[in-house]
């Protein structure tokens, strides 16, 4: 049974950030991982992937018992429940496809391609690649226009109600909730002592701002997250190293910083 009011509470993205940005290998935040767990603290996954996606990937990492943030906030995961078969991403879709053909021709959405295709933008396997695919709220892709004609692309999905948000790789299209959105019902639920956020891209931004203690992973693929409130004062830092070697050192050092042990997480 997940622990109400745990020590500390972890909203975490994935790509590029508790995952490799290229192999997607996760071990090297293992040790974190582990004290989290010792601790009674949670991670909850907030990322733009599927349900069906993150399922697996949620059981591997030993977080089976937190809920899941996916597809950028559009939808969550809980324990044990089945990803959803129906939601936005058909009207979503359709919304997309009702563009005028000169904005519609420089998106590539997940949509556009075929398991194969998807496999070859996300460096994924091509049966997680259909995986990938089988989304219920939300659109990722790539704009191959300039940038005048993505702020008209951008301009033109709000007008239907869209919102378009940049990720490690990928221009994101939903209806609207956020990765911070999902956070802030989650932390009324389980009410945790402290709450910590971590990732590398603009999508990311909000979700690291409303944290007690925020870090910003670096994206040696992307441009640089600009300053974020909280970074002046030192709430939000940015990790020395990407990927999962950044996220193990900046938990383990929260962990330090508010002297968390076992026996401390049970009272109070």
């Amino acid at each position: 049974m997940t622990q109400v009011h745990p020590p500390l509470l972890i909203f975490s993205d994935l790509d590029g950030t508790l995952l490799d940005h290229d192999t997607y290998d996760w071990s090297p935040a293992r040790p974190a991982l582990d004290r989290l767990a010792r601790l009674d603290g949670g991670v909850v996954l907030s990322t733009s992937k599927t349900a069906t996606e993150v399922g697996p990937l949620r059981d591997e990492l030993g977080l089976s018992a937190w809920p899941a943030i996916v597809e950028n906030g559009a939808g969550t995961l809980e324990p044990g429940a089945r990803p959803a078969v129906s939601g936005d991403y058909a009207r979503l879709r359709a919304a997309l496809d009702d563009l005028p053909g000169d904005l519609r021709k420089t998106y590539t959405g997940f949509g556009d391609l075929d398991a194969a295709g998807v496999a070859g933008i996300t460096g994924l396997p091509t049966d997680k690649a259909e995986l990938a695919k089988a989304r219920a709220f939300s659109e990722p892709g790539i704009w191959t226009g300039d940038e005048p004609g993505r702020e008209a692309f951008v301009a033109a999905l709000g007008e239907r109600g869209i919102t378009a948000r940049m990720g490690g790789r990928f221009l994101t299209l939903s209806f609207g909730r956020t990765k911070a959105d999902a956070m802030a019902e989650l932390v009324d639920r389980f009410a945790p002592r402290h709450t910590m956020a971590l990732g590398d891209a603009p999508n990311d931004a909000e979700m690291i701002e409303a944290a007690d203690f925020g870090v910003i992973i670096p994206n040696p693929h992307g441009a640089p997250l600009p300053p974020l409130m909280g970074e002046a004062e030192g709430r939000i830092t940015r990790a020395a190293h990407p990927g999962p070697e950044g996220w193990n050192l900046s938990v383990g050092q929260v962990i330090d910083e508010l002297e968390l042990s076992r026996g401390a997480s049970r009272h109070g």
